[in-house]
């Protein structure tokens, strides 16, 4: 059985990037991440090295001890929040939506790495559709994929998206203002390479639609 990282490999591990996985550390202790199997070397210049998909399970196990419990479906459920210092995209329902420059180029410098996390970890290369991280982060990605087109996330105000889990594997509930906002989030979502279907709240005959990354 593999020996658990020591204190100053875990550290290593949570300082990565919660979207790309690029680790900072010295080269004995990545090289000793890589021989565990729980880091790679980019095989392109600058050489960077980023997390495995285990790596980003135990990332995640230290990180987020809360994230196996069991996520609500209701579309009243609470939005997770972010932690200081680091970037989180707006499921919807945040207080104080920041939408100036700065966000803006947060957004598009998470989705470009994102992208980048795409075409290093999917098959071939391929980034026209989800990685591995984004089917363990099913909220977080839809999210970002909304953001990242310039689609607003609903505030206090309830106006824009809201992105929520449901009890259905690897699948999120994405609603909208209308529908013609609801149709535009699905054109996005399909485009960055989510399978998309809009259905009916059987209570309440609202709209909305639910996302699943596509595989093929």
């Amino acid at each position: 059985m593999t020996r658990p990282p020591t204190a100053a490999q875990r550290r290593v591990i949570d300082a990565a990037d919660p979207v790309t996985g690029r680790l900072r550390g010295t080269e004995s202790q990545l090289a000793a991440l890589v021989k565990r199997e729980l880091a790679f070397r980019h095989p392109r210049p600058p050489h960077d090295h980023f997390l495995t998909p285990a790596g980003h399970r135990i990332r995640e196990e230290t990180a987020t001890p809360a994230a196996s419990a069991p996520q609500a479906a209701e579309p009243a459920q609470e939005p997770a929040r972010e932690s200081s210092g680091v970037f989180a995209a707006r499921i919807g329902g945040e207080e104080g939506i920041d939408s100036g420059p700065s966000r803006i180029r947060e957004v598009h410098s998470a989705w470009q790495g994102l992208l980048e996390l795409r075409r290093m970890t999917n098959p071939h290369g391929v980034v026209d559709r989800p990685c591995a991280w984004e089917r363990t982060h099913l909220v977080q990605a839809a999210a970002l994929a909304l953001e990242a087109a310039g689609h607003r996330p609903a505030g206090t105000d309830g106006e824009g998206y809201r992105v929520r889990a449901t009890p259905q594997p690897e699948a999120v509930a994405v609603r909208g203002p209308d529908a013609g906002a609801l149709r535009e989030c699905a054109a996005t979502l399909e485009q960055a390479g989510w399978q998309v279907g809009e259905h009916t709240e059987p209570r309440t005959g609202a709209r909305y639609l639910l996302a699943s990354p596509r595989r093929i």
